[in-house]
């Protein structure tokens, strides 16, 4: 079921979003050198690795800068659920670097599909200048595994359905779980 929805949701979103992806491109190749996509490794459910996609934003110009601040340069994720190496809502996908770090109970975040936002990835929104570390970060994915539910997903989902409409303030919205850790 929670298959379906994930295809469901990108399929709803790939309406709005193939427009904005297919400008994006065009103003990317119209603007700098090299490929519009970029592919990077990461570690997916049951640390299988997969190749992401996302807009190629490694220059420092302004409108690379736009895309990195609005999440618009992962846009081309939406094809890695379709694929079904993501989900919706998960963790946020690791690079291999970073699993093989994982202690035991961290290496508990590869038991789901890692997603395109997140339970850790809302409440990184809430902090203005001061970002998750790595421990606060992996708590709140546990945090989500552990309690992940319908009511939950779709908790997440408005969240970032806010924050996506109003700016990165909105993650600091009415929290289900637990606060982050300090």
């Amino acid at each position: 079921m929670r298959r379906g929805g994930d295809l469901a949701i990108a399929a709803l979103a790939a309406i709005v979003a193939l427009p904005l992806a297919l400008l994006i491109a065009v103003l990317l190749r119209c603007t700098t050198d090299g490929p519009v996509l970029q592919r990077q490794t990461r570690t997916g459910r049951h640390g299988r690795e997969f190749r992401v996609l996302r807009f190629r934003t490694s220059d420092d110009g302004r409108f690379a800068a736009l895309l990195r601040h609005t999440g618009l340069d992962e846009l081309p994720r939406l094809w890695n659920v379709v694929r079904g190496e993501m989900g919706v809502i998960g963790p946020r996908p690791a690079s291999p670097d970073q699993v093989v770090r994982y202690s035991r109970r961290e290496r508990g975040r590869l038991a789901v599909r890692p997603g395109l936002t997140g339970w850790a990835q809302l409440h990184a929104l809430g902090r203005d200048r001061s970002p998750l570390t790595r421990p606060e970060w992996a708590e709140l994915d546990l945090w989500y595994v552990e309690h992940r539910s319908f009511r939950l997903d779709l908790h997440i989902l408005g969240l970032t359905a806010l924050a996506a409409l109003r700016g990165p303030a909105a993650g600091r919205t009415r929290r289900v779980g637990p606060k982050p850790p300090r």
